[in-house]
């Protein structure tokens, strides 16, 4: 479920001067690029949001006391907020107001407006105090009676959010609701332009954005519940495009946009939200003009990239109506007498409200029965619902010799309804090989362990790249409890670059996020990923909130597992860089190393694998700093190798 403090804020307002009837959920990111849900605080016993603006004497004046109070309310249950819906402000402009003014409460940051303008906010330091058992508006007005233009008492003599809060606390009503509030006015120019929200195109405006942001997945057959086949689907279903825009559900696109830009960003821009909203909030008129959705032709089961040069049918699996379902590793023969370079590979499920995932690689040799990594060792894709076919990057692609076998990992959850699924995979081909080579791994934290009850439990591994590399595309996974999740570089210097962030993790969209601009970065650099797991009751989508969730396969289970799509700089067929074996023991590394500093000290190296380690410490530790770094980890398991083949060697000549 999407997390994105999503801006939908229905008010039903029976005057110029009435309260909001009801304030429907909404998400917002704040100053740090965290997602907040209004919904989410469901539990709270009140939740108090106060209009910010950058550089309002009336605010920076009303914040200590608005602090002092949270300091004494937020014990009893009740939710401190800050909104900006400033036009002239941005997110980098407030959290430099933030840290100058020493605020420590989130700041959500209206970019399209929409919430404040619903919200019916006017000025700054205006103060709103929400009652979540029915959503309505309490309280509209001031902290207090002590500022004034120009002028401020030196003590407030009427304590109006305290005497309000006091009120929905204890169930009752609140005795003056609304009080004219002192602040810098708030520009909405969108008010003044409602009459012009009628005059908006559905022909030649609200049809192709949708054209190009959401028919690839609502169309006859596609993964979307319902289909854009014409405007009489739209004007049905505009309540509830209203309703997923505004949370940020919909289009499933979850990267924060002031991070980094992506390929294939189907997200809508700040301009698209409000004019999509606007036009529903209009009536969704009809207008003059073709209707171009009626006239589109799509089939969902068409190839995106057109014919494939070679399609891979999996065997057909029967998927039960309930139950779980163990995780599935078929491989089919590679027919080609050739060697092959892939530079594109596309997924077409057979049954996509089943199929989870899919994972795709190639061996030389038949794998094993249900060989967990087989579809890793010479990796092509991942598909999960929502992604679409991926593209390497320009002359770059993946070796797959002639003969041997395609390899799977499968993953089917239930759905009310026995279905049978045979997916197919597309693959695409260079004409002659490229430069460079394409190269695949995960960052994985074995040990994670979530607490019951944890609504906000952050786990962290690393990669550690030892040459310089370019990285290309990255992919955020977890399971029924992420939250949100973070990909940064840590540069040889120790500074740090945010790479990837995804506020508003969503098990339900999962998709391989490409760099528009690919990274390059320089050999001792760790890639860093960070994942917060939602454990609490709060999350609907938690199986059980009273168990401590360690890593396992299955979605009620979790991963910290971020894979990433790179090349080593410099690396061609004629001259290799990849040594699988130091970047499988990178890998563990990066998990194990629970403070970052780059050496596993005696108390990171748990488990009876590492007994040996522990025991001979200081043999293996070569310059005494400690901690074993890359290095000196990768010989003590080496020696740990040879120590195991001479055991075995000796048991097998005993008498």
């Amino acid at each position: 479920m999407g997390r994105w403090l999503s801006t939908l804020l229905l008010l039903t307002v029976t005057g110029g001067f009435a309260q909001a009837a009801t304030v429907d959920n909404f998400s917002l990111l704040d100053q740090h690029g965290k997602a907040h849900e209004l919904y989410y605080l469901a539990d709270k016993k009140a939740i108090v949001i106060m209009a910010q603006g950058n550089g309002c004497p009336m605010v920076r004046n009303a914040l200590p006391a608005f602090a002092e109070i949270r300091q004494q309310y937020q014990s009893k249950g009740v939710e401190f907020l800050l909104l900006n819906a400033n036009l002239q402000d941005h997110r980098a402009s407030i959290l430099k107001e933030a840290k100058e003014f020493s605020i420590d409460l989130p700041i959500l940051v209206d970019e399209t407006q929409l919430i404040g303008a619903a919200l019916e906010l006017t000025r700054t330091a205006e103060v709103l105090v929400i009652d979540p058992r029915d959503w309505t508006i309490a309280y509209r007005g001031p902290v207090d009676d002590r500022l004034h233009y120009e002028r401020r008492k030196p003590q407030a003599q009427q304590h109006y959010l305290r005497d309000a809060l006091d009120a929905v606390i204890g169930g009752k009503p609140v005795a003056v609701s609304r009080r004219h509030v002192k602040g810098c006015i708030i520009n909405f120019p969108e008010r003044a332009n409602q009459n012009r929200h009628q005059q908006i195109s559905y022909s030649k405006t609200i049809a192709p954005l949708l054209m190009e942001k959401c028919v690839a997945c609502h169309t006859p057959g596609g993964i979307g519940p319902w289909a854009m086949t014409d405007y009489t689907m739209i004007l049905g279903f505009s309540p509830m495009i209203r309703e997923v825009v505004r949370t940020k559900r919909m289009p499933p696109w979850h990267a924060d946009p002031h991070i980094q830009q992506f390929r294939e960003d189907n997200s809508l821009s700040v301009a698209e939200t409000r004019t999509l909203i606007h036009w529903i909030e209009a009536g969704s008129p009809r207008g003059n003009g073709p209707d171009p959705l009626a006239a589109l032709q799509m089939q969902a089961d068409k190839w995106q990239l057109g014919a494939p040069d070679l399609v891979l049918k999996l065997p057909r699996f029967d998927v039960p109506a309930t139950g779980i379902v163990d995780y599935q590793y078929p491989s089919v023969p590679n027919p080609l007498d050739r060697d092959v370079w892939v530079k594109a590979v596309a997924v077409k499920p057979g049954d996509r409200t089943v199929l989870h995932h899919l994972i795709v690689g190639s061996a030389r040799e038949k794998p094993k029965e249900n060989d967990l990594g087989a579809a890793f060792r010479n990796y092509l894709v991942t598909y999960a619902p929502g992604m679409d076919p991926y593209q390497y990057p320009e002359n770059t692609g993946v070796l797959v010799p002639k003969g041997g076998y395609f390899s799977f990992q499968s993953h089917y959850t239930t759905s009310g309804k026995a279905t049978s699924d045979e997916t197919e995979v597309g693959l695409y081909f260079y004409d002659k090989p490229p430069e460079n080579m394409l190269r695949h791994y995960s960052i994985v934290n074995f040990s994670l362990q979530i607490p019951p009850h944890a609504e906000a439990h952050e786990e962290a591994a690393y990669f550690y790249f030892e040459n310089d590399a370019t990285i290309y595309s990255l992919f955020p996974h977890a399971h029924y409890r992420g939250k949100s999740s973070l990909f940064e570089v840590v540069h040889p210097d120790g500074t740090r670059d945010p790479v990837l962030s995804v506020p508003s993790y969503d098990f339900n969209w999962q998709r391989m996020y490409t760099l528009a601009q690919p990274l390059k970065v320089a050999a001792g650099t760790k890639l860093l990923h960070r994942t917060t797991y939602d454990n609490s009751a709060k999350n609907p989508a938690n199986p059980d909130p009273s168990l401590t969730v360690g890593w396992g396969e299955q979605s009620f289970e979790e991963m910290l597992y971020g894979s990433f799509m790179f090349q080593w700089d410099g690396e061609t067929p004629d001259n290799p860089v990849h040594n699988r074996r130091r970047v499988r023991t990178a890998m563990g590394f990066g998990f194990r190393d629970k403070d970052m500093n780059g050496r596993l000290e005696p108390d990171e190296l748990v488990g009876t694998d590492h007994q040996h380690m522990t025991e001979n410490f200081d043999k293996f530790d070569s310059n005494s700093d400690g901690g074993l770094d890359m290095d000196e980890y990768l010989d003590a398991r080496r020696q740990k190798v040879s120590a195991n083949i001479e055991a075995r060697s000796a048991r097998q000549n005993e008498p």
